[in-house]
């Protein structure tokens, strides 16, 4: 099985880094600028900033106590349980980061202080499916058959939950059917998949530097990330395949940790988080709106668009959520299925089944009689022919008869 913490070789950057620094501009809120304004997120934040919606981290736990998350966490179910030994306390470092990544609502007057996320007024719905590579309970949690699919029961737990997007910031090599069938059930009920690639990249062979697929990512219908550097160009450590649908900034992200700390990291873990809060601020503004027609919003107005549209390295390019609540807004205007008397019932197989009969709309009278005609002159033509035949015989068999002596 063995699931890995996409991202998990994070660096601690202190304890706390906003000690003695301005009210408008700490340390923390300054490391974050880059992505900031990569996203466009000022700008996108006069449309929405994510409230309404719930964001489920699927992942080793979120400190729901962190100033910058505090008060928008609920702490749902622990699919690892049995896994550490008993009264070992769970890390939560990835799962905090992730969130605080997501939906971090800084701290302070004005919230200006801390970690900010892309969708600052979002809920986060804490389901704890992995363990830390530091956990006791590590080697049992990738080895014992009962937590083979745990994800996929987070997954289904998630979407009862009433969770708008899933966030998937880890990967594993090979895939199960009860995985797949959970993806299924969750787009069946319109929430938007965000899943991480990878960070095998750097072992890709070839001149498109192709990595193996990971997954929930390389699943249809899930909105697979790759991670880009500060130049947004792939990041090396990226996977680079197929799967890529987009991607975003993932080298030297700053979040939050357990305790009120903060991180800087790299990895397509932190790069699916930004795109999970991408796609929380358009379900906020538009929670009808399907998860095709989300990543459709989110590749359209995706920017730094590769020579030809698309790259196994950065999908359709880097996401940017101020285009994106714009495409957003222009795919909200239209519905996805055909209607009126004419479309085809998507109850019934196409050409067959329940399919009224074919209606003649217009007739050409004029052409139609010509048609007749012609046909009564051929239908004519054949009797001359064949009465013609039988009095030739009729001869033929006289001439040749015995005369009378």
């Amino acid at each position: 099985m063995r699931f890995r913490v996409v991202g998990a070789g994070v660096v601690a950057a202190g304890a706390v880094l906003v000690a003695g620094a301005p009210a408008l501009a700490d340390d923390v809120r300054g490391e974050q600028q880059p992505v900031i304004d990569t996203l466009e997120l000022p700008r996108a934040w006069r449309a929405t900033r994510g409230g309404g919606v719930t964001v489920a981290v699927l992942d080793s736990g979120v400190d729901s106590l962190h100033r910058d998350l505090a008060g928008s966490v609920t702490v749902g179910r622990d699919f690892t349980k049995g896994a550490n030994p008993p009264g070992v306390r769970p890390l939560r470092l990835h799962g905090t980061y992730m969130a605080s990544l997501i939906a971090g609502h800084g701290h302070g007057p004005g919230g200006s202080r801390g970690v900010i996320g892309v969708a600052p007024e979002a809920e986060i719905l804490s389901v704890r499916v992995i363990l830390e590579d530091e956990e006791r309970g590590f080697r049992v949690f990738n080895t014992h058959p009962r937590f083979e699919n745990v994800v996929a029961r987070g997954i289904r737990y998630a979407v009862d939950k009433g969770a708008d997007v899933i966030n998937l910031s880890l990967s594993k090599e090979l895939p199960t059917r009860e995985e797949r069938a959970a993806i299924g059930y969750a787009i069946s009920r319109s929430v938007v998949l965000v899943a991480a690639a990878g960070n095998d990249g750097a072992r890709g062979g070839g001149a498109g530097h192709e990595a193996p697929y990971s997954y929930p990512a390389a699943f249809p219908g899930v909105v697979a990330v790759g991670a880009t550097d500060r130049r947004l160009r792939r990041a090396t450590f990226s996977n680079g395949n197929s799967s890529v649908v987009v991607a975003a900034p993932g080298v030297d992200i700053m979040g939050a940790g357990p305790g009120d700390q903060y991180w800087i990291g790299r990895g397509t873990s932190q790069a699916t988080a930004l795109v999970s809060g991408v796609a929380a601020l358009i379900k906020a503004k538009y929670p009808e709106m399907s998860p095709p027609l989300v990543a459709r919003a989110l590749t359209a107005s995706a920017t730094d668009r590769p020579p030809g549209g698309y790259d196994t390295g950065t999908g359709f390019g880097v996401v940017n959520a101020r285009r994106a609540l714009a495409e957003a807004a222009r795919l909200a205007r239209h519905t996805e299925t055909a209607t009126g008397g004419q479309a085809q019932d998507p109850a019934y197989p196409v050409g067959g089944g329940a399919s009224a009969p074919v209606q003649v709309v217009a007739r050409d009278r004029d052409r139609a009689h010509a048609y007749v005609a012609v046909a009564a002159v051929a239908a004519g033509g054949a009797l001359a022919s064949v009465a013609a035949m039988y009095l030739l015989v009729r001869r033929v068999r006289r001439a040749h008869s015995p005369q009378d002596a």
